[in-house]
């Protein structure tokens, strides 16, 4: 176990440090609450053994800062000024034991012995719980908003059939995971998944990938190469973001989905190919029908099923759970200890709308660990979320406003001084005033004073 001896009498400190040590744990030692605070701030520790009577923070205060910011570090009260007071408050705060000093070792080993009980069923209770988190889970999609729920059984329902479903959402709305779902329910899960972004690769290069071609079909074949048609057979083909595609390809596939056979690039003999088809766009491909832009026939054909995938501001609820799984994905990738995100840091990432859906709050979450100095992740880490405040550019001062109002009057009545200022309601003296303090001069440079 990893132990921290807090108290401000160094012979204790050592005597503990000693004992513990011979028994394989590991120690450290701090003289005050401050320096706990500190160093729990740094490292994760298993168990505190605190003294109550120190100069500053006392034990009793101590209890309840590491039980507000850690609450599975566990805590042993020390003293030698022992009372049932002091016992109740420290047990009703969190404390796992009261130790009286002196104490001797089999006293300390009948502590241990029994923390070592609480941390197995803290250990239970842990396993309970992520037992309960899983229920929240569906194929590593995370959600319990009913928006969630209703994909959850939409997914199901089209798992076990062969129709088509295209999956509509914005982008990093998870919709390659809602696929792989789909394909781990249905009778082909253990058979190929294969996933194609088309808004990547070349319509030219698509084809290749996905027919193949025979050697010298161009120039770079120099063997024959399958395409994912045949690689997936038995499996499902997933192409995302499949609006970018050509209307030539979209073409080819309409053939592939209707006669279920191939024909590589360079090659006149079909190949019979079986798949499944799930398809995905961020694009409101009805509006790209109506431009001419996207086939009418093609579109019926991969749209039996849609499933709409909300973007993550319309199910808020989801943040916190998607936010502990990311942060717990990170610390195991980074090896950084992150306990938890702080209320007020979950409120700073459920009020923010998130464009990038999904995906942003991943990396967000990622960036808040790599770059985080403590154990909790504050409204600070993600400061990088709220957008910069927008400055409008200074207007123009008083001075400029009423020396370009004179000016404009004056050129209004052609430099006459006694209609400009009677239109001013200032006398001439004012204005003559006015003029030489702005150093203005007509146009033609002649400065009447009718």
């Amino acid at each position: 176990m990893h132990i921290m001896i807090v108290d401000d009498e160094r012979i204790i400190r050592e005597s503990f440090f000693h004992w513990f040590q011979k028994s394989g744990h590991k120690v450290a030692m701090a003289a005050s609450g401050n320096e706990a605070l500190g160093k729990l701030g740094e490292t994760p520790f298993d168990l505190l053994f605190v003294d109550i009577k120190m100069p500053g923070m006392d034990g009793i205060e101590l209890l309840a800062a590491v039980k507000a910011a850690y609450p599975e570090t566990m805590v042993i009260i020390i003293t030698a000024y022992g009372s049932i007071e002091s016992a109740v408050q420290a047990m009703r705060i969190g404390a796992t034991d009261y130790l009286l000093k002196p104490f001797k070792p089999d006293q300390l080993s009948l502590v241990m012995e029994k923390v070592v009980q609480q941390q197995k069923r803290q250990s239970e209770y842990n396993y309970l719980k992520g037992r309960l988190e899983k229920i929240t889970r569906f194929d590593n999609i995370i959600g319990q908003s009913p928006a969630m729920t209703a994909i959850f059984e939409m997914i199901t329902e089209v798992a076990g059939t062969d129709a088509s479903v295209l999956l509509a959402g914005e982008t990093g709305t998870g919709k390659e995971l809602i696929a792989k779902a789909i394909h781990a329910k249905s009778p082909r899960a253990n058979l190929p998944f294969i996933a194609i972004n088309c808004g990547a690769i070349p319509d030219t290069l698509l084809e290749s990938e996905l027919f193949g071609h025979q050697k010298g079909a161009y120039t770079g074949a120099i063997q024959e190469r399958k395409g994912f048609f045949e690689v997936v057979n038995g499996g499902t083909l997933f192409l995302d973001e499949v609006g970018e595609i050509s209307q030539k390809m979209q073409v080819d596939l309409l053939r592939v989905l209707e006669e279920k056979k191939i024909t590589r690039v360079g090659s006149r003999q079909p190949v019979a190919v079986d798949f499944r088809l799930i398809t995905a766009t961020s694009r409101d491909l009805e509006a790209q029908i109506h431009a001419g832009d996207f086939r009418e026939d093609f579109y019926y054909r991969i749209h039996v099923v849609q499933i709409d995938i909300p973007p993550l501001r319309e199910r808020r609820e989801d943040i916190r759970l998607l936010a502990a799984h990311f942060l717990k994905k990170f610390c195991h990738e980074t090896t950084k200890r992150v306990d938890r995100i702080s209320p007020l840091a979950s409120r700073v990432l459920e009020t923010y709308d998130w464009p990038g859906n999904v995906r942003e709050l991943e990396n967000a979450i990622e960036r808040a660990v790599v770059l985080s100095k403590s154990r909790i992740l504050n409204d600070s880490d993600f400061a990088f979320l709220r957008p910069p405040p927008v400055t409008t550019p200074p207007g123009p001062s008083l001075r400029e406003m009423e020396k370009d109002h004179i000016c404009r009057i004056l050129d209004r009545h052609e430099w006459n001084v006694t209609r400009a200022a009677k239109t001013l309601e200032i006398n001439r003296v004012t204005l003559h005033k006015k003029i030489k303090r702005y150093q203005l001069k007509p146009a033609g440079g002649n400065n009447g004073s009718r």
